[in-house]
């Protein structure tokens, strides 16, 4: 599989970082200013912008509007034992949406980082669902 990235509005690059290293297992690959960074896991490459922030994705729109965190749409993170997982996240007060679902394919849950932007954990529980 190729790289994917994926950029998130958050509302403090800091405070982002802090979360998905410290907490997901993301590694910081750049942060050369306030309202940017560049983190990684596998073959995903995060990148972070602050609204507002510019030149670059955080940047106002041509009418004015200005990107912000959250909404639906999501990454999914495959994990191995999600229970466990989610007992970390709560124990470090992280806000989660859901409690655990478990679908045909898997067990899922959606978390949010700390601009309230969704990551979706999920254990497979049939081998197809297996990245």
């Amino acid at each position: 599989m190729a790289k994917v990235s994926v950029r998130y509005i958050v509302d403090d690059v800091d405070t982002a970082i802090d979360f998905y290293c410290g907490q997901l297992g993301f590694r910081e690959d750049m942060h050369p200013a306030p309202t940017f960074a560049m983190l990684s896991r596998g073959d995903l490459r995060l990148v972070l912008s602050a609204p507002g922030g510019g030149p670059g994705g955080g940047q106002p729109m041509p009418d004015g509007t200005i990107p912000q965190p959250g909404g639906w749409n999501r990454f999914q993170l495959e994990v191995e034992d999600i229970e466990a997982i989610v007992a970390q996240l709560r124990e470090h007060g992280t806000r989660l949406r859901n409690e655990i679902v478990t679908g045909v394919g898997g067990k899922q849950i959606l978390v949010e980082d700390p601009s309230g932007n969704p990551i979706e954990l999920f254990e497979p529980i049939i081998a197809e669902a297996k990245l």
